[in-house]
């Protein structure tokens, strides 16, 4: 089944008129008409909005997207970037909070920091928070700031795995080298992501379901500094 189809099923079950659920997540009712025909998809919020609607997981819904639309987005992730620096970006990820490096000294009061370095490359992964946190990695290049992504997310249910989460992580790929993969499970632990955009400036949503219960969600953004 289609995510057109799909969509149409659950707003039906709900018994909503496409204008009805147009009005719950903010848009016109020609919107919801083009995803129901296949003529576009909903953007990254919208889908989150979709979600909380219909009670579903993102997964649910976007099954058939991923197949039809996100390789695109990859396929132009790391178009014109030099992959020495995509490289650098993801074995930076895998060796700090994904691999549970040691954090350096505060930028900031009880800041959270993690650094690696090569060459001519600086990470740097700051955060505030445990629970419900904010942060920002970052990427300079001769000490001169090349790109950023900053991030928000939270712990919603006590299923939550700090590790599960950190596995994830560690399987970043150059192709799509924001956080972690589409979608990744080990036992009863489901993790999903999506991004919307290239590399150069992009914004994406995540999200770990523990036997079908959201337990952590998180949003970020970033690109290219100039």
């Amino acid at each position: 089944m289609g995510f057109n189809e799909k969509l149409q099923g659950l707003r039906k079950e709900k018994g909503l008129s496409q204008e009805s659920l147009a009005e719950l997540v903010g848009v016109s009712r020609q919107s919801v008409a083009k995803w129901e025909s296949k003529k576009s998809y909903p953007e990254v919020d919208k889908l989150i909005q979709l979600s909380n609607v219909f009670g579903v997981s993102i997964d649910k819904l976007l099954k058939n997207i991923e197949e039809e639309c996100c390789n695109k987005e990859i396929k132009k992730s790391i178009n014109g970037i030099d992959e020495k620096i995509i490289d650098f970006l993801c074995r930076a990820k895998k060796l700090t909070y994904a691999g549970g490096g040691n954090e350096s000294q505060s930028s900031r009061p009880n800041s959270h920091d993690l650094k690696y370095i090569e060459e001519n490359f600086k990470y740097i992964d700051t955060y505030l928070g445990s629970e419900k946190f904010i942060g920002e990695e970052a990427i300079w290049i001769n000490d001169r700031p090349f790109w950023a992504m900053n991030y928000s997310g939270r712990i919603t249910d006590e299923g939550f795995s700090g590790s599960f989460l950190k596995e994830v992580l560690s399987k970043v790929t150059k192709e799509y080298p924001y956080r972690g993969p589409m979608v990744y499970q080990n036992q009863n632990h489901k993790y999903h992501c999506i991004v919307e955009g290239d590399f150069e400036w992009f914004k994406g949503y995540e999200e770990i379901y523990f036997k079908d219960v959201k337990v952590y969600e998180c949003i970020f953004h970033g690109g290219i500094i100039l």
